[in-house]
């Protein structure tokens, strides 16, 4: 009897230390990011606005492989709707920056008026959404942003524009909206960062890019990703380098991608700050690494889609 009940206390202890190793879920941004979620108008539909494909699950990979097989015969977007995209101006302007930077690190970037101008173009629409505004609204409260718009501005603009050192003995070379939403390549055998759904399909639609499956589920667990999901974690090659395995919001507009990682990286000052939130039908992690004033790379880490977390907690 003694044997059994150590047994259960040990059963006990690992479970509670499994369950300890992962931060309990931050209820507050949980709301405030649900909130933003209901006022993102301009997300697109799955299944109206796109269709994707998830197909088979990838197979490890180690970072700078060049071979990799393909479980994914056919292209993750089947359909896009680019005449909607183009006509909401957030989109629209999003899609002019995605062409102004160096892909490789090691490569100074040089910012032209043009660019300069398109930055500002995408930044004053964006404040305009009442998703940035709720977010403003909720990061003033806090005493985390002045509630002067135009210091909003260049505190969004120094997070997410600001060129600076990723690779050493260089130039500034990256900033934290092309890590994050253009994507770059490391030494030719990494991709790092790319975390932006349009920009997966114009890459997809140009020939750049080759799905080759969805990562991040055993082949034992029934929460698989389908085409209804707004997060998925994909395997991919870029330009012939592999990412074994990225992540990224899917529909969601560049304002709600911005606005919730701005928000995660204000309140927080470690170098690397993960929150778990529940958004919507899905539990994530959210990952903000810092550089200095600016940031390194922000990405959504989905954990359970589908409220599965939901009936998971009830039992």
């Amino acid at each position: 009897m003694a044997v059994r009940l150590c047994g259960f206390l040990l059963l006990a202890v690992l479970v509670r230390g499994l369950h300890a190793s992962r931060p309990a879920v931050n209820q507050e941004l949980s709301n405030l990011f649900n909130e933003l979620w209901r006022l993102d108008v301009n997300r697109m539909k799955p299944g109206i606005d796109y269709t994707i494909s998830v197909q088979g699950r990838a197979g490890y990979v180690n970072q700078g492989s060049h071979v990799v097989l393909d479980h994914a015969s056919l292209p993750l977007f089947s359909n896009v709707n680019e005449n909607k995209l183009r006509n909401i101006t957030t989109f629209s302007l999003f899609m002019k920056l995605l062409d102004n930077y160096e892909r490789s690190t090691g490569i100074t970037e040089r910012v032209t008026p043009e660019e300069l101008t398109e930055i500002n173009l995408f930044l004053d629409a964006v404040l305009e959404t009442q998703v940035m505004k709720r977010a403003h609204q909720y990061l003033v409260s806090k005493g985390k942003s002045s509630s002067d718009s135009r210091q909003f501005k260049n505190q969004l603009n120094l997070i997410w524009f600001h060129l600076y050192h990723r690779q050493r003995n260089t130039g500034p070379d990256s900033c934290g909206f092309e890590h994050v939403f253009v994507g770059e390549t490391k030494s030719g055998t990494e991709v790092i960062g790319f975390h932006n759904w349009v920009q997966f399909f114009l890459q997809e639609k140009n020939s750049h890019l080759d799905y080759k499956g969805y990562q991040g589920y055993t082949a034992r667990d029934q929460d698989l990703p389908d085409q209804d999901d707004h997060v998925l974690k994909l395997q991919f090659s870029w330009h012939g380098v592999v990412k074994p395995v990225g992540s990224a919001f899917i529909g969601t507009s560049p304002e709600f991608e911005m606005a919730i990682f701005t928000v995660v990286f204000l309140m927080n000052t470690e170098r690397s700050t993960t929150v778990l939130v529940n958004i919507d039908q899905c539990q994530m992690e959210l990952v903000v690494v810092r550089k200095g004033r600016c940031l390194g790379t922000a990405y959504p880490n989905l954990l359970s889609s589908n409220s599965r977390h939901v009936s998971q907690h009830a039992h």
